[in-house]
């Protein structure tokens, strides 16, 4: 298909096992790949960029959450904008100017530009993270949709895996700066492919106008509040800037929620809110994943400034939190539907914060096998049995028509989470300046550290105990090809997926939503 052929109806469609529909799936995942893989591996050169910039941890901190803020920020206004414009334009838009944050980062001279280039590559992936999965959505046949967002999931988990390995090869063989440089051939790949074999694609039905205001107040918003929390430990909580920052920070926000109740369009509808199931779960969601945030930001530190860890080292002893996810994540979606998610949803958290405890464990020359491993399969053990039901629960809360933002913003609400987490979770346990390079004071700011977050989870878990009902039908199911009517097919998302559905509409048909979400054979 040449460049900027449409794409077919309802109805219509590319098959799975066509050339041109394995292109578009290659495109779509090696495009959210850049991102995915990106937000993990930094957590690895956290040290190295450190000692090449003598930067403190403050620093260290607005390495990774300059890049988390602008892509919550811009999320749901960017997936908007795809819908309005193009998506393939903006999916492609996206993974140019990330490719160009990329270099800006590999060829950054000290940290206050690394940090900046860090927020542009956040904007970038914004602007793909929502076209990867929308293009597969209006681009299969409705038959094939589900077998091409299932392989999108798995191969975007592999690739999700290998990064941590890959990138700790480049840290120790070369320098951090390749684990930036290596996103640049990938990037040139994807546009090729795209440009090439991609149609593109609209919603014949969305509002002219886009709420790009409300994407600039909740950015902006977020930046002051993180700003502050960040700068408080070294400047105090009563200096003018962090007052002023935290307090502009609160204006803007509430300005965004003023706005959006006034807005024709709005980029979240905030009739959701109304829903107390719904936002049980997004409750839930935010002390999880700020606790989970919050620890996974020091773990790879502790690896290498105190466990002695090589970067290689130290991302591989995380590789079986991602492969115990690819495992059981899907039977974890299946028995939520059968059973209800609040059993799930109560115990899950309670592991995974024995999990991150069980961490304090790992000291100076820690030993793999008998100190790292059992938490990381304890974490992994936790976070399998709780992102599936969670996900589903958020967005079998929500009313149909909303079910793409409902995603989106119990995805935004993790990562909001682990923004603040990463701010102020430090600074709680006592690691400021550059504590990091220090290991004996490191580690135990680490052991106190774990135990906050270890009891957020447990708290996550009896607060899902407390308020969280099962429904009283499974959480959502669909009858597709080749199923008898009424055989349950559960669904479920990977909390980090990206939302292909924007403003809360689909962006195809019913069905074409349902395949939004993985779907699991009981």
């Amino acid at each position: 298909m040449t460049t900027g052929t449409a794409v077919p109806g309802n109805g219509a469609g590319l098959a799975y096992a066509s050339g041109q529909g394995r292109w578009v799936l290659t495109a779509a995942v090696l495009g959210s790949a850049v991102a995915s893989i990106d937000a993990t591996v930094v957590g690895i050169a956290l040290p190295a960029i450190g000692r090449d910039f003598h930067a403190g941890l403050a620093a260290l901190q607005w390495v990774v959450t300059a890049y988390t803020l602008t892509l919550a920020g811009l999320l749901l206004v960017a997936g908007a904008l795809g819908d309005r414009y193009g998506r393939r334009r903006f999916f492609l838009i996206g993974v140019t100017w990330f490719a160009a944050a990329s270099l800006m980062c590999g060829l950054a001279p000290d940290a206050p530009t690394l940090i900046a280039a860090r927020a542009l590559q956040g904007v970038g992936a914004a602007l793909l993270t929502p076209g990867s999965l929308a293009i597969l959505e209006v681009t299969f046949a409705p038959d094939d949709r589900g077998k091409a967002i299932g392989a999108w999931s798995g191969l975007s988990g592999v690739g999700t895996a290998i990064g941590p390995f890959l990138g700790g090869w480049l840290i120790q063989a070369a320098s951090w700066r390749w684990i930036f440089a290596i996103n640049l051939p990938v990037a040139a790949a994807v546009i090729a492919i795209s440009t090439l074999h991609v149609p593109e694609s609209r919603d014949p039905q969305a509002p002219e106008r886009v709420d790009v205001l409300g994407g600039a107040l909740v950015t902006l918003g977020l930046v002051g509040i993180t700003y502050g929390l960040i700068e408080a430990p070294s400047n105090g909580w009563t200096s003018p800037v962090v007052l002023g920052s935290l307090t502009a920070g609160a204006l803007l926000l509430g300005s965004f929620v003023l706005w959006e109740r006034r807005s024709r369009n709005p980029v979240l509808p905030l009739e959701l809110f109304r829903s107390a199931q719904f936002n049980a779960t997004n409750a839930v969601t935010f002390v999880l994943y700020g606790a989970l945030g919050g620890a996974l930001f020091l773990v790879p530190v502790q690896l290498q400034q105190v466990s002695g860890y090589t970067a290689l080292e130290a991302g591989i002893s995380l590789l079986p939190l991602t492969m115990v996810m690819l495992l059981l994540s899907a039977r974890s979606g299946a028995l939520a539907a059968r059973i209800g998610p609040r059993s799930q949803m109560s115990i899950g958290p309670v592991l995974v914060g024995c999990g991150i405890a069980l961490f304090t464990r790992v000291g100076a020359a820690a030993d793999y096998v008998t100190e790292v491993l059992p938490a990381v399969l304890v974490l992994a053990l936790g976070l399998a049995t709780t992102v599936a039901p969670l996900t589903a629960t958020a967005l079998a809360t929500a009313p149909a028509r909303h079910a793409g933002a409902a995603s989106a913003v119990n995805n935004d609400v993790a990562r909001a989470a682990g923004l603040i987490a990463v701010s102020v979770l430090p600074a709680a346990a006592g690691l400021t300046g550059a504590a990091y390079l220090d290991p004996s004071r490191f580690s135990a700011g680490f052991d106190t550290a774990c135990l906050i977050s270890g009891a957020l989870c447990v708290l996550a878990g009896l607060l899902a105990a407390a308020i969280i009902r099962n429904p009283d039908r499974p959480v959502r199911t669909d009858v597709g090809p080749g199923r008898a009517v009424g055989e349950q097919r559960p669904l479920h998302c990977a909390l980090d997926a990206p939302p292909a559905i924007t403003r809360g509409r689909p962006t195809g048909d019913r069905r074409g939503f349902l395949a939004f979400c993985r779907r699991v054979r009981r």
